[in-house]
């Protein structure tokens, strides 16, 4: 269909449902979508009164920018990116911003031919034909990805009246904290579109920032809203505390908790599409002095890295890792405190050896994300299938590797290590600060040195660190103290030392950095080890003897990537210390 056919729609309902049939069809021949998808979208689309090309993104079945791109194929319109935009607002002081927001639509260029709007959905006549009365001149209609054109709206217009605001003004959203012990008042608030409105905000912002996690933080003052964004809480919000009600109970309905319980801490999981994107949302739930306080993991299901690459992982640390890896059993330990990636590696060491011949088990608390081919289970402690019985149970199973989220006590340590003296591989974490403490944590828990010594085959330490905006970093010599000091001049051959800093750009926000990487160290257990063990060493002669075998340290790795501007010195520093 050609971009012209677009002048010929109208206004009438039967020709945009038309429309909407064939860019399905269309969506379906090219494989973006499948026929049992576009019947169920079809469906929805005749009992609501949105258009598909708003509709698919919403139920999950397509990602905006991948429906934008077949849009624009399919009608022979040109696909607008983000530098397309202009600089400057145009028709500010003829177009409302509630209009352009509302139809999805935004001046990009004019002249003396015309005007050029990039449309969320192209096949809106009503939105084209009013900007076109407006200015009286021809519109040329080219496709947007919707959250570009939301963010080019913000910029460029501002002032618009948030979901905060509009929740904050709507009726019977205003009182105090008493309407906390009314529930059924709850439920009535949760479900007004105003507080609806704002929650789905919050959360495609945050998605939209890259967050790992909401915190929604009632205080004194009101309710402050936080993202973990690279490792880093930012605060982006603060909510009136009369709010907090609506919020917290339209969270927990998401989430199938309980409205009516205050008291005690909840746990929960929602899944949502966000612009066509299936997202996962670990919710927790624990009452505080001014109210329950709540914070969401962000887990993305579709965009999870498990390749080593893409995290980060490679060079000598990387070789010896899969050296243990892809022996047939034993245990292979991933450690580090919280948040510092090792379920993510453990998930791309099993992307790694899942193969049909192989047959892989997992017990975790809670399951992050699904792995096809994998049969993974969630413990409950609260009715006894904790990871010691559950790993009790798997073992009947005839698995060839099985993961245990992480190894808590002395019973799912023994346990673990029965297994892989029977021929199994096991994968698991340990709160540990090193690669090295992993062996004396074990020590301590009550595992026999000798089994240990029989069972172990490596460890690793690893930490996360903040990598550098590649359109901004800026390089810089150090002083030759902070040279020497950190050994660079070994580290680089003896060769020029370069450095890199950040500095800050509209990519990454003005904060100098975008993502994150691992910085990693691989112990593997040696027959100096295993002597070491025996003699119950402490950690750090541990750590010495496996730097004598050659494992390059986290410290090390780290300062490799700040030379390779990977990441900064004190991003390094902050994380690690020689030991």
């Amino acid at each position: 269909m050609a971009g012209a056919a677009l002048n010929h729609l109208g206004s009438d309902a039967d020709a945009v449902t038309d429309h909407d049939a064939a860019l399905g069809e269309a969506l379906v021949e090219r494989g973006i979508l499948d026929r049992r998808a576009l019947e169920r979208a079809l469906r929805v689309r005749a009992e609501s009164r949105e258009g598909l090309t708003a509709l698919l993104p919403k139920l999950g079945l397509v990602a905006e920018r991948e429906l934008a791109a077949a849009i624009a194929l399919h009608l022979g319109l040109p696909l607008v990116g983000p530098e397309d935009y202009p600089a400057e607002p145009l028709l500010a002081d003829k177009v409302s911003v509630r209009f352009l927001r509302d139809s999805r639509v935004l001046p990009i260029a004019e002249d003396e031919a015309g005007i050029a709007v990039a449309m969320a959905d192209p096949l809106d006549a009503y939105a084209r034909d009013a900007i076109g009365l407006l200015v009286g001149r021809e519109v040329r209609v080219s496709v947007a990805v919707p959250a570009e054109l939301e963010a080019a709206i913000d910029r460029l217009y501002g002032g618009a009246r948030t979901a905060a605001a509009e929740a904050d003004m709507a009726d019977g959203l205003t009182g105090d904290a008493s309407l906390d012990t009314d529930v059924e008042r709850l439920k009535d608030l949760a479900s007004e579109a105003p507080v609806i409105r704002l929650v789905n905000q919050l959360v495609t912002r945050a998605v939209e920032a890259r967050a790992s996690d909401i915190h929604i933080e009632p205080f004194e003052s009101g309710l402050r809203i936080r993202f973990r964004i690279d490792g880093l809480l930012r605060e982006v919000e603060t909510l009136p505390l009369r709010l907090r009600a609506a919020v917290v109970s339209r969270v927990k309905i998401m989430a199938r908790l309980n409205i009516a319980e205050r008291r005690l801490p909840q746990d929960g999981r929602i899944k949502i599409a966000i612009r066509g994107t299936p997202i996962d949302l670990r919710v927790a739930v624990v009452p505080t002095m001014h109210g329950e306080e709540v914070v969401l993991r962000v887990l993305h299901r579709e965009a999870v890295p498990l390749d080593f690459e893409s995290l980060g992982i490679s060079g000598r640390s990387f070789d010896t890792f899969l050296d243990v890896l892809e022996r047939p059993n034993g245990i292979l330990l991933v450690t580090g405190p919280t948040g510092s990636g090792k379920t993510t590696t453990l998930y791309a060491s099993l992307a790694r050896l899942n193969t049909p011949e192989k047959k892989i088990l997992t017990v975790e608390d809670p399951v992050e994300y699904e792995l096809a081919g994998i049969n993974q289970v969630h413990v409950h402690p609260s009715i006894g299938l904790d990871f010691a019985a559950v790993l009790r149970s798997l073992l009947r199973h005839d698995p060839d590797v099985i993961m245990v989220g992480e190894i808590r006590d002395r019973e799912t340590a023994e346990i673990a290590v029965q297994a892989a003296l029977t021929g199994h591989l096991v994968l698991s974490t340990l709160h540990t600060n090193s690669a090295a403490g992993s062996v004396t944590r074990l020590l301590d828990m009550g595992v026999a040195d000798y089994l240990l010594t029989s069972t172990l085959n490596g460890a690793v330490g690893q930490r996360l660190v903040r990598t550098l905006c590649r359109n901004c970093r800026e390089p810089y010599r150090p002083i030759p103290e902070l040279t020497r000091e950190l050994g660079f001049d070994r580290l680089s051959g003896g060769g020029d030392v370069r450095l890199w800093r950040a500095k800050g750009c509209d990519a990454c926000g003005g904060a100098g950095f975008r993502g994150r990487t691992t910085i990693f160290e691989t112990l593997m257990v040696t027959d100096a080890i295993r002597r070491l063990i025996l003699r119950r060493a402490e950690t750090h002669e541990l750590h010495r003897t496996a730097v004598a075998d050659g494992m390059r340290t986290m410290h090390e790795d780290g300062l490799r990537k700040a030379l390779a501007g990977v990441t900064t010195v004190e991003e390094v520093l902050k994380v690690t210390r020689e030991t």
